[in-house]
């Protein structure tokens, strides 16, 4: 068991074939079982994914008897190389995910990996159903104590499911395509497969009023940290764990986006 930067117990999932035997032969390898290969020994020769997300632009909504505090999410793509999943249908509105990364020097090796997708409703005002990666992010509310350290997991939210899609260009580079190269999710109820991913550089934003961009905070008082993680339960490859949490203080009730 390893631990991310907030210091919560990670959940490896040990995989029993070895990697290096099937990634780096001729043509692309497609492992049913392995280690992370992005962070073993041949992990060079591997253009890796790293997923990063971050909350802002927080405030609250009240009504109906409830009390919803919302964010905006920016799931960053941050790696050498591009987060790639291949879905295929395996179920009515679901799909398996492969993992695609890309070689050094040309060609790529393909991966299982645990994670799936759903076809997803958001509502008829954000487009209505859209394949999504299911279980990409989570948001968490967590009891601090004096020191703003993490000491308790009050709330979460309802969002479990995001696409992955070059939205914005928020860090231009050598490895940074100038134009999106993965589209808007794929909205086709009767496909059999689809590609999702987020290139190196960009991201995929969602505004604190999309769907289910919130955590319920009704009765809550004191400081509290917003937490937002991506690939929570460790499905996808990276080359980096110890990133994927980000938080924000807020005291509650809220008085706007001050901290504590």
């Amino acid at each position: 068991m390893g631990r991310d930067s907030l210091g919560d117990p990670v959940d490896r999932r040990l995989l029993a074939t070895a990697f290096s035997c099937l990634a780096f032969g001729a043509g692309t390898a497609t492992a049913s079982a392995a280690e992370n290969p992005c962070m073993g020994p041949d992990a060079k020769q591997l253009l890796c994914p790293n997923l990063r997300i971050a909350p802002s632009e927080l405030y609250v909504q009240s009504g109906g008897g409830r009390v919803l505090l919302r964010a905006t999410s920016n799931v960053k793509s941050r790696g050498r190389g591009p987060m790639e999943l291949r879905g295929h249908r395996n179920g009515p509105r679901s799909m398996r995910a492969n993992q695609r990364i890309y070689r050094v020097g040309g060609g790529h090796i393909t991966l299982r990996t645990h994670a799936s997708l759903r076809f997803t409703n958001v509502g008829s005002y954000f487009g209505g159903r859209y394949w999504k990666v299911h279980q990409l992010a989570r948001f968490e509310l967590w009891a601090v104590d004096a020191g703003r350290r993490l000491v308790r997991r009050v709330r979460t939210g309802p969002k479990l499911n995001y696409c992955l899609r070059d939205l914005e260009l928020t860090r231009p580079g050598r490895r940074a395509p100038s134009a999106p190269h993965y589209p808007g999710c794929n909205q086709n109820p009767f496909q059999d497969s689809v590609t999702l991913g987020t290139s190196v550089g960009w991201s995929d934003i969602y505004p604190a009023g999309y769907t289910q961009q919130w955590i319920p905070v009704k009765g809550l008082r004191g400081c509290f940290a917003f937490v937002m993680r991506v690939d929570p339960q460790k499905l996808l490859y990276e080359s980096n764990e110890d990133d994927n949490a980000s938080r924000r203080l807020v005291r509650l009730p809220f008085q706007g986006d001050v901290g504590c």
